[in-house]
This record gives structure tokens, C-alpha cells and sequence, in this order.
């Protein structure tokens, strides 16, 4: 973003009258950026780097829950020759601070990162003021193997889109939609692989997934596994059974899941998979797109037009053929429906922290007649 600062041009535009028609990129002013907890450092850069680039201020509104490491962002900002003032973190709770922040003249656009229903709460404020938002939310990503597709290599990232960081991630592969003729077989190679996870403390080398962040958190994701139980889903890996020593719930494979079980529908934000099973590629796309959210999804086959055909019909703002969870700042990253709107990466991050003036110079020497008086 820092060699996008002097390269993010304006038009000229060929009307058809005697006038130089050009546009300029203007800063949005001061922007109110909302993180969550999950990924709090990673998502403090993604957000303020854009927004500065542009000439914009931020001010920084992190979870309660982790506001430290965005305090220390903003610090080193100050330390390496920002201007004071350019960046401002604001430590506190979101429904006093961030709805301060936004009532407040100073915010021109407000950006959230975090769930649908507090994305709602945000849009509502913002609209008072009639101001413009970002907003990047949940998801119920697809991961659809198909048989021909190399199942060792599916069924291994199959793991790592669900159970990486404890599937506290927006654009986790949740549903996993598998094709019939291969169900039992990949859902058994996800399961025995979920079992060999090791789940412990973060302070351990030999830990690969921790403890669930909050306890608000780790009582929603128990509450769904048995729900899933309880509608007819079979434990495949992981299990109901709550923690003793700590918020840690074991990497959990749901299989006979139908997609109108809450645990296909509802986004869990856990390391808990739902496994679903169809029969031909108009299926498949049939249950990836009947769901609410649209934030990213995969395919994973080996027929070279069934991928790109897969990846024009699901309705999501990214999508992986053949991997999952490859994300770069360069690329455009948000969501269709539920998942959000606006985009906060890639070239598309400067359009949204940027508003176009339209400027006109009459070039005649004797300029149209208008209406008016002398």
C-alpha cells in the first residue's frame, strides 16, 4: 500500500461539450475501524494500511477482548515517523466506545470485522448519520470435494481450513460437501486425521490447535456440537463432552449432516466440521449456495471446466480451486449477503477509503449560452 500512495490516479473524461471533465481520488476523512478478537494484529494492519495510504486518519476500535496488540501497532506507528493523531486506538467496550466513535462528526466511514449480528447493530448506528460502511462478516464456507478430485491432498487441507487456529476464522471451511460415491471413505480420512490432532496449551511446542478464545465463545460451539447430536448427526471425530481444564474443544467431524441441520446453517466459529454428502455437480452447487452467507469455498476436482464452473456459480467473494485459506493483500477480500459488503484489501481497499470528485473547466471562448440574466 505504501507504493499505491502516489500511483492512485484520477480520469479525464470525454464529454461531449467544450469542458475538461477529470476526477480526483479524495481522502474519506477519518475512519472508524471496528477488529475482532480472533486475528487482532493481522487484522489491525489489513484495515489501517489502506485507509493511511490514502490520506486518510483511523481511528482503531479493537475487540475488549484483545486490544493490546493494536496498542502496540499504534506505538510503533508513532516510533517510525507517523504523524501523532494519524492513527488513534481506541481500548474499550463496543457497545460504549465504537457507538460513541461512530455518533461522533470527526468518523466519514465506519469498517467492521467480526460477526453478522453486531455487523447489523454497526450498520444501524452508521445510518443515522448516513455514513458509509465496510463491513466484513461472517461465513459458512463450502469445501466441495468431488471424486475425481486427489483425496489425500483434499482431505489434509480439508484439516487445516477447519481446525487451524481452533477454527476461529471467518472463511473456515465449515461445510464440507462431499460427493456420495467417496463420502464414507474422505469423511473417514478427515476424521482419523482430527483425531491425531494434538489440542493443548499455546505455551506448548508440540500443541497444534489451543483453547477456544473466550468462554462466551466456547459455550456457543459445545452448544451447537450437541445440537448437531441431537438432530441426527453422528460424531465422526471430537466429542460432546465439555472440557475440564480450559476452554479447548477437540477437532470435531459431523457426518450425516443434511443442510438444513443448524449446524450447517449456523456459523459455529469452532474447529467443527460438518460433513454433507450429494450426488451430481448441480447438487452441489444446489446446497453450497443455500445458505445465507457467501464468504468464500472451494472445490477440489481434477476436471478442468467443472472447476472454473464450479467457481463462476458458488456465491462467494473468494474461492479456492484445488487449496483453501490462500489469502494476500493484494487480492480483493469481503463477502456476498450475510457475509458483508465493501472490500478490504487489494486495489478495491483504495476505492473504498477514497470518495471521487468530479471537476469540470470550461475551455470555450465564448462558453454555450445559459439560462440567466445580465
Amino acid at each position: 500500500y505504501g507504493g499505491w500512495a502516489d500511483k492512485f490516479y484520477g480520469d479525464v473524461i470525454p464529454v461531449p461539450t467544450s469542458h475538461l471533465n477529470y476526477t480526483r481520488r479524495e481522502p474519506a476523512g477519518t475512519v472508524l475501524q471496528i477488529t475482532p478478537w480472533n486475528a487482532p494484529v493481522f487484522t489491525c494492519g489489513w484495515q489501517v494500511a489502506p485507509a493511511i495510504s490514502m490520506g486518510n486518519a483511523v481511528l482503531l476500535k479493537p475487540s475488549e477482548l484483545t486490544p493490546f496488540t493494536s496498542l502496540v501497532v499504534g506505538l510503533l506507528a508513532e516510533k517510525a515517523g507517523a504523524p501523532k493523531g494519524l492513527i488513534n486506538v481506541l481500548a474499550g467496550l463496543g457497545q460504549t466506545v465504537a457507538q460513541a466513535a461512530i455518533a461522533h462528526k470527526v468518523v466519514k466511514k465506519v469498517v467492521f470485522v467480526g460477526s453478522p449480528a453486531t455487523g447489523v447493530r454497526i450498520a444501524e448506528a452508521a445510518a443515522k448519520r448516513v455514513l458509509p460502511c465496510v463491513l466484513e462478516l461472517g461465513g459458512k464456507s463450502a469445501n466441495i470435494i468431488f471424486a475425481d478430485a486427489d483425496l489425500k491432498r483434499a482431505a489434509l487441507t480439508a484439516q487445516a481450513a477447519i481446525f487451524a487456529g481452533a477454527g476461529q476464522s471467518c472463511v473456515a471451511g465449515s461445510r464440507l460437501l462431499v460427493q456420495r460415491s467417496i463420502y464414507d471413505e474422505f469423511v473417514s480420512m478427515v476424521a482419523t486425521g482430527a483425531k491425531k490432532i494434538k489440542v493443548g496449551s499455546p505455551l506448548d511446542d508440540a500443541t497444534e490447535v489451543g483453547p477456544i478464545n473466550n468462554r462466551m465463545q466456547y459455550d456457543h460451539i459445545m452448544k451447537m456440537i450437541a445440537s448437531g447430536v441431537q438432530a441426527g448427526a453422528t460424531l465422526a471425530a471430537g466429542s460432546a463432552e465439555r472440557s475440564a481444564g480450559g476452554y479447548f474443544v477437540a477437532p470435531t467431524v459431523l457426518s450425516n449432516v443434511t443442510n438444513q441441520m443448524d449446524v450447517a446453517r449456523t456459523e459455529i466459529f469452532g474447529p467443527v466440521v460438518a460433513a454433507i454428502p450429494f450426488d451430481t455437480e448441480e447438487e452441489a452447487l444446489t446446497i453450497a449456495n443455500d445458505t445465507e452467507f457467501g464468504l468464500a469455498g472451494a472445490v477440489w476436482t481434477n476436471d478442468v471446466g467443472r472447476a472454473h464452473r464450479v467457481a463462476g456459480q458458488v456465491n462467494a467473494g473468494t474461492f479456492w480451486v484445488n487449496g483453501y485459506k490462500t489469502i494476500n493483500v493484494a487480492s480483493p477480500f469481503g463477502g456476498y449477503g450475510l457475509s458483508g459488503y465493501g472490500r478490504s484489501s487489494g486495489v478495491e481497499a483504495l476505492y473504498e477509503y477514497t470518495q471521487t470528485k468530479s471537476i469540470w473547466v470550461e475551455t470555450a471562448r465564448e462558453p454555450a449560452a445559459t439560462f440567466g440574466y445580465l
